[in-house]
């Protein structure tokens, strides 16, 4: 059985110039190639969001919605995003 399929996909042309290059320039053999690494570090991406949301943005949310004191203002958190802009 056949463990790979052949597809045809348009791409700007920027992203084509960028995929041919990494070719020619040898870092990959072929566009397949930089298709495949391409959806590899898309899927990793996808996990590390999933693992962010699942162990730490659910926990914080479930610790909220038991103890909603425990949260802050609207104007505090205004008042931290603007001192860590500032420190930038």
């Amino acid at each position: 059985m056949r463990t790979t399929q052949q597809m045809s996909i348009t791409l700007p042309n920027e992203m084509a110039a960028q995929i041919k290059a990494r070719v020619a320039s040898g870092e990959y053999a072929s566009e397949s190639e930089v298709i495949r690494e391409g959806m590899r570090a898309l899927a990793a991406r996808d996990r590390a969001v999933e693992n962010w949301l699942r162990e730490e943005v659910v926990p914080a949310a479930e610790k909220l919605r038991a103890s909603p004191a425990s949260g802050i203002s609207s104007t505090e958190l205004r008042a931290t995003l603007a001192a860590m802009h500032k420190e930038k």
